[in-house]
């Protein structure tokens, strides 16, 4: 995560995580709109809105949400981890942008990776946990 400075705009990176999807952020000082893998957020989101407000909730956090313009590649998993992926991208990239952006964010709890993923399937079994039925006789 470092900033850099390409063709006279700063932008700040940032990588977010979310089960099995990965979503590399730049903000870019702008207006406000959301560009994930070449297209708009709203499209790319099939005007969810609940997606499009989970990803740019950091900057709404801290009242910057017409201020900068996020340029987002995702790929992996589905919607839901995508746009969670992404609020950990927006979040650790506004860090960068100020370190005391930290704390708000932090007690949101925009900063913090959710681990959970989904549990391997093991042998004997038809699912993770789901066991064959069981007959006594």
């Amino acid at each position: 995560m470092q900033a850099t400075e390409q063709s006279g705009r700063v932008m700040y990176w940032g990588t977010g995580r979310r089960k099995s999807s990965v979503a590399r952020v730049r903000l870019v000082p702008g207006s406000g709109q959301m560009i994930v893998n070449d297209r708009p957020g709203d499209n790319y989101f099939n005007y969810n809105s609940a997606y499009l407000s989970a990803a740019k909730a950091p900057l709404e956090t801290l009242g910057l949400e017409n201020e900068y313009d996020i340029l987002v590649k995702a790929h992996g998993g589905g919607l839901t981890g995508q746009s969670d992926s992404i609020r950990l991208g927006v979040a650790r990239a506004l860090c960068q942008l100020d370190p005391d952006n930290r704390q708000p964010l932090k007690s949101e709890g925009y900063l913090t990776r959710d681990p959970r993923a989904k549990e391997r399937k093991k042998y004997g079994l038809h699912k993770a946990r789901k066991a064959p039925q069981y007959s006594k006789r």
